[in-house]
Order: structure tokens, then C-alpha cells, then sequence
């Protein structure tokens, strides 16, 4: 059975991402390619399940359709695996995307899947999930879990600015960052795998997918002056050189607090410390661009 189904294109699709663009590729993928087998996702985790069952079939091209939340889900089927992750780009922010290069025109990002060109590169994981881009403790975290589906819908990508705002005014945690033998202190934390933050923000300057390592800023502050005056340094490069900023690049972190502070992982919701954050090397093979 492995071998009939190599050649075949399994699609996880979220019929929720970005719904016009959605259904549009569901009805017109039939004429994209004869090879490829669609398969919709009706609640939280059925993405994970599905990938890892179609690896476990013997299918080698893996497909998420939808926004970084689907993504994440299906590279937590297929981590460490023989399979290659395709993306389409439904989704409103499409981080990974834009971090690999990949079209935002589902047409021309088809073209690449049905290509096949992939590289290798490390996942991190938060505890026991594994994540591409991106961790979050404290503010982005505590962000995304009090932005509804609602807010979303009405403001948009302008929601988590709007959150974020209100929640910078509580008296914020602290945290605890511990790695080689060292602790750093904080208020919030971001973990990094890629460089981008949020869009095409080059958060992590220095970050690479497949560098076997985490970059870690610890803020020591959530005022709302000094996030302004974060994010200019992000704009302008000099992020890392903020006597306020802590920037690391290790293997593994373990974060915890005294207090209840949420986790994200690639901009969803999941859980609460304490997490250890570690990467794992070329645990993944993705379908991009030829170089």
C-alpha cells in the first residue's frame, strides 16, 4: 500500500481558514492535479491525526491548507517522519510561508508542491508539542488566548494589537529563564526558530531554520513606552542590543513562574508553565522553492 500511495498528494484542508479562499480550492483542486485526496478537518487536532495516520499509510507529500494554526497541527503528525510537509497558504498571517519563500497565490504554491523540491529543518518543541516558528510566554500568549474568534472577525489582524494593549497595563509576571547553568529574569519571553514575528517581521535577525539552535528574548518590561520603543528596535535591527532585551541562541530553555503565565506555540493557545523549550535537528522535510 506504501508504494501505490507515494505519488499521491494527501490534503489536510481547514475549511475555516480564510472561508472564500477555502471552498474556491476545494472546488478547483480536482483540476490542479488527478493525484491528490482531500480531507477537511471538523475540530481541534483532527489535522495531527490525519497527517500522522497518512505517513503511517506511506504517503510522502503531505499537504497543509490553511493558516499557521493547520500547519502546526500537521507537523505534529508528520515530525520525524519520511514524509514532506506541502503548504498552501490560507491562512491571514501565513508566518512560515513568507519564511520559506512559498507563494501566497495558491496557484503558484501548488506549482511547488506538485514540484517537490524540499529541505530539511529543525522543529522546537514547548514541552511535549512541537512548533516551526515561533514560542510565546507571558504577553503575546496571554494576547492570543483573550482574542476571540469574534474580535478576530470584526478587527482583524488589528485584534491582537488592540488586546495586547489592554493587557500591557496589568501588573505583569515574572518569569524564569534557565539555560547552561544561568538565570535570566523577565516578564515576558518570545522563543524563536525562525526569523519571523507576526508577519514579516524580522524579529530574530539572527535566527535560521536549520542552525540547530533557539533564539530566546527575554523583555524585562511590558510598559506601553517601552514595546513602542521594542518594536523600533525590531524595525531597525538593534533588538539584541537593548540593556533591557535579553537575546540568546542555545539548544534548550526552561521557562517557569511562581504565578499561572500561559504558553503559545506558532500563535495558539497551549497551556501554562513551567515548559522546556528544546530543538530538534533536521526533524523535518518541507517542499519549498528550488534555491
Amino acid at each position: 500500500m506504501a508504494t501505490s500511495l507515494q505519488n499521491e498528494i494527501f490534503v489536510i484542508l481547514n475549511p475555516m481558514a480564510r472561508g472564500e479562499r477555502a471552498r474556491a480550492l476545494r472546488k478547483n483542486l480536482d483540476h490542479l492535479s488527478a493525484h491528490a485526496i482531500i480531507k477537511l478537518t471538523s475540530a481541534a487536532g483532527d489535522a495531527t491525526q490525519m497527517a500522522r495516520r497518512a505517513a503511517d499509510q506511506g504517503f510522502r507529500t503531505i499537504v497543509a491548507a490553511g493558516g499557521d494554526g493547520t500547519i502546526n497541527e500537521v507537523i505534529n503528525g508528520l515530525a520525524l517522519s519520511k514524509a514532506r510537509l506541502g503548504i498552501l497558504p490560507l491562512g491571514t498571517v501565513n508566518v512560515l510561508a513568507r519564511e520559506l519563500g512559498i507563494p501566497l497565490r495558491i496557484d503558484r504554491a501548488w506549482e511547488l508542491i506538485v514540484q517537490g523540491h524540499s529541505r530539511t529543518i529543525d522543529l522546537a518543541r514547548a514541552n511535549d508539542k512541537y512548533f516551526v516558528q515561533l514560542a510565546g510566554v507571558g504577553l503575546d500568549a496571554q494576547t492570543i488566548r483573550e482574542t476571540t474568534f469574534g474580535f478576530k472577525k470584526i478587527w482583524g489582524p488589528l485584534s491582537y494589537v488592540l488586546n495586547a494593549a489592554r493587557i500591557a497595563s496589568y501588573a505583569p509576571p515574572r518569569v524564569y529563564v534557565e539555560t547552561g547553568g544561568q538565570t535570566h529574569e523577565g516578564c515576558f519571553v518570545l522563543v524563536g526558530n525562525g526569523r519571523y514575528y507576526g508577519g514579516s517581521f524580522p524579529f530574530f535577525r539572527e535566527a535560521a531554520l536549520d542552525d540547530g539552535l533557539l533564539d530566546v528574548c527575554i523583555f524585562k518590561s511590558q510598559k506601553h513606552l517601552d514595546l513602542i520603543r521594542y518594536f523600533q528596535a525590531v524595525l531597525i535591527g538593534r533588538l539584541k542590543y537593548l540593556r533591557d532585551v535579553t537575546y540568546l541562541k542555545v539548544p534548550e530553555v526552561r521557562i517557569s513562574a511562581q504565578s499561572e503565565v500561559p504558553v503559545e506555540v506558532d500563535g495558539e493557545f497551549s497551556g501554562s508553565l513551567p515548559a522546556t523549550f528544546r530543538i530538534e535537528p533536521a526533524a523535518l522535510q518541507v517542499i519549498v522553492p528550488k534555491p
